[in-house]
């Protein structure tokens, strides 16, 4: 039996929804248990205008589609309904007939707060109720997640970040992973995790990125409150935490969104622009306001009840040009002509001005892979409204540049001193992600020139190049250890490799740029001030030589030099802000870190003679394939 006159949903919750502007859903659509008149149950209510019959079905009433049919909710599209006797993890599906043809299929529930582990397919009741211990971190995140706040960001596959040989390779759970993942991060010092997504996806070699249950943390790793309870330990170590987030397209499996009440209901219609070629997957229709209103409530959810820290989104390129991956013809132009999809540029904008309204101490990141202006600046001066944008720029031209052998860098020069030219233009961070190690693009190690020294060195040098440019960083696992081989998402990284003094090198570099960058002011707090970035010479192609300037507000200022040959650079006179003692606070070739040791007793001394268009100077060693910070005083 079904009760059709209870409900959660007021007449403004249907005004709202079907004009695009509410924007909490889970609260009201979905599976919710309650206890009305004293019977206890699950209450019911998902969205499907285009339906003529829809019923709960599942273990419960043994999947008979004709027991549990609910009603709809006068002309908003919902249907509803209250099933007394049900209760936590029950499976259950909606039951779907359409009312154009003879359509019929059992859908999970797009607002399914958890679902049954691949290749399992189906929703479960379940609550999110939690006990959150992490009061503190969410009092003062706000400084922690602010644009002058150092951000190092640890980019991390929870499936393949460690398994468990002794049990079939599995991987971690949420409960072993919330032991180990969050001692480590904040034992080499990063700021925050991003994780690849954890929304449910069925097939596990996506990465996350084909999304079926946009509400549901996977099963494979356990249960939502032991995703919460991994979360809470990372604010527990002062690490916040960002969600790569999909709303860019979704996969055609037939129990999911696609075609979901006999019509295009989240997708559109025409294939030019409801599909997309590369990635064989289907196209969100950001102009229908209930799909607005859906996924500016999911964004919201994994920042509401997940206590996430900010949200990295996937795509942001396919959202905006509506000719994205397609050939001429392939494709339908706006209203204007254009390539610009104006319903994507509104919905981004509208779910900035939400996120940033409900959650101020939050950031979400774009991907964004072109050019288009002000990705990163609020809509009222006629941006996107994202906090942050990655640098595939400069990501791009360094390791071009990293690639060459030593003895061409005079030649590339310019792929290093580039990113200047644009560097302020957005908020950006840099990024060593994922994509760069799959694909056979080898690992970051692996893509240096040299004998297996000199990779080492390439590499300390490339991460210690990138901690001195303006921009918030980002690290994919493993590069924090000098892994040799590409990342294997059905393996998890090769944690052997710490046997090796050498690789326990790479990651004490990592640990201590990290704390360096923690502690140096100078290192952040500019990162987005042109202030806060000086040349100091870029012009040595011959040597292969840069030398830069790093500034806070406060005055702290730090120097760096990097030397991009193999050739010992000795007497090398750098111009200076002020004179006496600079102390070497990092050099990348101590033989702590793997390196020759070559470098300057700790400390170089400025004297009166003007260098590099500064009234002062300093003669310095500069080592192999190294980088060398350095700070006023003893």
């Amino acid at each position: 039996m079904v009760r059709h006159d209870v409900t959660r949903l007021t007449d403004f919750d249907l005004h709202l929804f079907n004009e695009g502007r509410h924007h909490c859903l889970y609260d009201k659509l979905g599976a919710h248990l309650m206890t009305v008149g004293g019977e206890t149950g699950a209450y019911f209510a998902v969205w499907a205008p285009n339906a003529n019959y829809l019923s709960v079905i599942g273990d419960f009433n043994h999947w008979n589609t004709a027991a549990h049919p609910l009603a709809q909710r006068g002309s908003s599209g919902i249907w509803e309904g209250f099933i007394p006797g049900v209760g936590k993890g029950f499976v259950y599906k909606y039951h779907v007939g359409s009312r154009f043809n003879t359509y019929k299929a059992d859908k999970m529930d797009p607002l399914g707060f958890y679902g049954r582990v691949p290749p399992e397919t189906g929703s479960k009741i379940w609550p999110l109720d939690y006990s959150w211990g992490d009061a503190d971190w969410m009092a003062a995140r706000r400084a922690r997640n602010a644009l002058d706040a150092p951000m190092s960001i640890y980019e991390v596959h929870l499936g393949s970040w460690m398994r468990v040989a002794a049990d079939g390779n599995r991987s971690l759970s949420y409960r072993e992973l919330a032991d180990k993942l969050p001692a480590y991060v904040k034992d080499l010092g990063f700021t925050h995790v991003e994780l690849l997504p954890v929304m449910e996806h069925p097939f596990f070699g996506s990465w996350g990125y084909q999304v079926t249950g946009f509400y549901s943390p996977s099963a494979r790793y356990g249960e939502p409150q032991e995703f919460m309870r991994l979360i809470d330990r990372f604010h527990q170590a002062g690490i916040g935490v960002i969600l790569d987030w999909v709303p860019s397209h979704f996969p055609n499996d037939i129990d999911g969104l696609c075609y979901f009440d006999g019509t295009h209901l989240y997708e559109h219609a025409d294939e030019r622009q409801g599909f997309h070629p590369e990635w064989k997957s289907l196209i969100f229709n950001y102009g229908r306001n209930e799909v607005r209103s859906f996924l500016i409530s999911n964004a919201l959810f994994w920042l509401d009840k997940y206590h996430a820290d900010g949200l990295r989104v996937d795509a942001v390129a396919s959202m905006l040009y509506l000719d994205y991956g397609r050939k001429a013809g392939e494709w339908v132009p706006n209203k204007y002509g254009g390539k610009e999809n104006i319903d994507a540029i509104h919905f981004m904008r509208q779910l900035n001005q939400e996120v940033y309204t409900r959650f101020p101490d939050t950031q979400t990141i774009a991907e964004e892979s072109t050019s288009w202006a002000l990705v990163s600046k609020p809509p009222y001066v006629g941006g996107l409204g994202f906090g942050l944008k990655w640098d595939m720029g400069w990501m791009h031209d360094t390791l071009r540049y990293m690639a060459v052998d030593p003895v061409f860098r005079r030649y590339h020069h310019n792929d290093l001193t580039f990113r200047m030219l644009y560097a302020h233009n957005e908020n950006f961070v840099l990024p060593l992600s994922h994509d760069e190690v799959v694909h056979m693009k080898s690992s970051l190690l692996g893509k240096m020139p040299g004998d297996p020294w000199q990779k080492l060195a390439n590499l300390r040098l490339m991460l210690g190049y990138m901690y001195a440019q303006s921009g918030k960083k980002l690290l994919f696992m493993g590069g924090e250890i000098g892994q040799w081989g590409e990342w294997n998402h059905d393996a998890q990284l090769d944690w052997p490799l710490l046997d090796h003094a050498a690789h326990q090198g790479v990651q004490r570099w990592v640990r201590d740029l990290n704390r360096l960058y923690r502690a140096a002011p100078a290192l952040s707090a500019g990162d987005f001030r042109t202030d806060g970035f000086e040349w100091i010479d870029c012009c040595d192609t011959d040597q292969s030589v840069l030398s830069l300037l790093r500034r806070a507000p406060n005055g702290d200022v730090v120097v760096i030099v990097c030397n991009f040959t193999p050739v010992p650079r000795t007497g090398y006179r750098i111009g200076l802000p002020s004179p006496g003692p600079w102390r070497e606070l990092l050099n990348s070739d101590s033989p702590h870190y793997g390196g020759s040791g070559v470098g300057n007793l700790g400390r170089v001394l400025a004297d009166e003679t003007a260098h590099h268009g500064r009234p002062y100077s300093a003669q310095m060693t500069l080592p192999p394939l190294g980088v060398v910070y350095f700070g006023r005083g003893e």
